[in-house]
């Protein structure tokens, strides 16, 4: 069987300075024809929601585009004809799942190219409509190890549209399309209020509620045809998104940071209306709503601030840095996730928000801190079964790192996306 190493030693250590020679391209290009790819690791990190975390040693077997199965070197046997890379040193783990991205067009500027904010609520909108896949902004994501985005509309009102779930790699819309919708994007509190004539939380509550309750009353009228228990409801694309949401189809994104709206997310979108939700955000003294997001079952995609001080007043009374991951952590949150908002952040730089979070206290001891960029954004999008983690049937989206994926001073060597190698550093412009 072909084999393949890494040269001059660029996975041999991520904490040290290696000087890098020019590699020949075609010294680590696969044969044109092969029965799949098995990926030979110091480490591989699997990220199980429930299970296994960590192998060392490590075979990755990839075929069809998907994962076939991971184990240790040794025991798990490389089929014949397949394509063996030896990553020399190299840790290997799922790509990392961005939950908050607008950056699906190439312009920084008009990123949505819709306007989300005719109405107070837009819950038709589609952000899908403005997307161009495989641009400038998505290509630098994947190169740093994102391989998958949900690309959302903006929050100048309280619903701005429907987000589209889509992967970061090379190819037209259709190839990298994952689900649309993706989720509702809704905003409760930190923008809406400049919306027109500046309404406040009370009404923004009642509107949005309203238009949660409209949208799962035309829901269950379609249930109740497709039962033959009514007659056919008219189509209205405006609340066509909540047939998804009410048969969990898709989730409610949530832009909500401080504690009052993210008490309002929880009780109101999750355990009023019953609708699967995630907090998005979650900054400022939103941590102390974790006990109770946690006991509803709402995930925590946390960004792009890292930080809160103690008192969010305009007196500081002691000066405490507080860490917005660490807070919802120590609150009993089990299903902590980061986000970037980019390009506040840009996509690429996701794994820096995790590692902020350790910085400021997030525990990181049962590798929650590579979950929170992997499996547990996947789960809350409800996209785990395909991807968020190493395990035999999901989509081959993978990263190859020096080391510790979320550790700064680790380098992304390789990316594959649904079993293809599009980035390899050693062959690739900087760009």
């Amino acid at each position: 069987m072909p084999s393949f190493k890494r040269i001059n030693g660029v996975c041999l250590a991520a904490l040290v300075f290696t000087t890098f020679s020019v590699v020949d391209a075609a010294a680590l290009a696969l044969p044109e024809s092969h029965e799949g790819i098995a990926l030979l690791a110091s480490k591989a990190l699997l990220c199980e929601l429930d299970g296994e975390q960590v192998i060392d040693n490590a075979v990755v077997l990839i075929e069809g585009g998907k994962i076939r199965s991971v184990g240790h070197r040794g025991q798990l046997e490389v089929p014949e004809g397949f394509a063996v890379i030896d990553l020399e040193g190299c840790w290997v783990s799922p790509g990392m799942v961005g939950l908050h991205s607008h950056v699906g067009t190439p312009s920084p500027f008009f990123p949505n190219d819709i306007n989300d904010s005719v109405y107070l609520t837009n819950p038709g909108l589609r952000a899908s409509a403005s997307t161009i896949a495989s641009n400038r902004a998505l290509a630098r994501a994947y190169k740093g190890g994102v391989t998958t985005v949900l690309f959302i509309p903006g929050s100048g009102s309280n619903m701005g549209g429907q987000g589209l779930l889509i992967k970061t790699g090379p190819g037209g819309y259709e190839k990298n399309e994952l689900r649309n919708p993706g989720s509702l994007k809704l905003a409760q509190a930190g923008n809406p209020e400049r919306w027109l004539f500046g309404p406040g939380r009370s009404f923004m509550n009642w509107n949005t509620r309203n238009t949660f309750r409209r949208g799962i009353a035309y829901a269950k009228n379609w249930e109740r045809y497709r039962a033959g228990e009514g007659s056919r409801p008219d189509h209205d694309p405006q609340l066509q998104i909540f047939k998804d949401l009410y048969e969990k189809r898709a989730q409610v994104s949530t832009h909500t940071q401080i504690y009052q709206v993210v008490l309002m997310t929880i009780t109101m979108v999750r355990q009023e209306l019953g609708l699967d939700v995630f907090i998005d955000h979650g900054t400022f003294d939103g941590y102390r709503a974790g006990a109770l997001a946690q006991d509803a079952g709402v995930p925590a995609i946390l960004g792009p601030r890292a930080i809160a001080r103690s008192y969010s007043g305009f007196l500081d009374t002691d000066g405490k840095i507080i860490g917005v991951a660490a807070g919802y952590q120590e609150n009993g949150h089990k299903r902590v996730g980061f986000n970037t908002d980019s390009p506040i952040v840009p996509q690429e730089h996701l794994s820096l928000q995790a590692a902020m979070g350790v910085r400021y206290g997030f525990d990181n001891s049962n590798l929650d801190h590579v979950r929170g960029l992997t499996i547990i954004p996947a789960n809350a999008a409800g996209i785990d079964h395909l991807v968020g983690s190493l395990e035999a049937g999901k989509d081959a989206d993978l990263i190859v790192t020096t080391g510790d994926p979320a550790d700064p001073r680790t380098s992304v060597e390789m990316v594959f996306i649904d079993g293809e190698r599009v980035f390899d550093s050693a062959t690739s412009p900087s760009n």
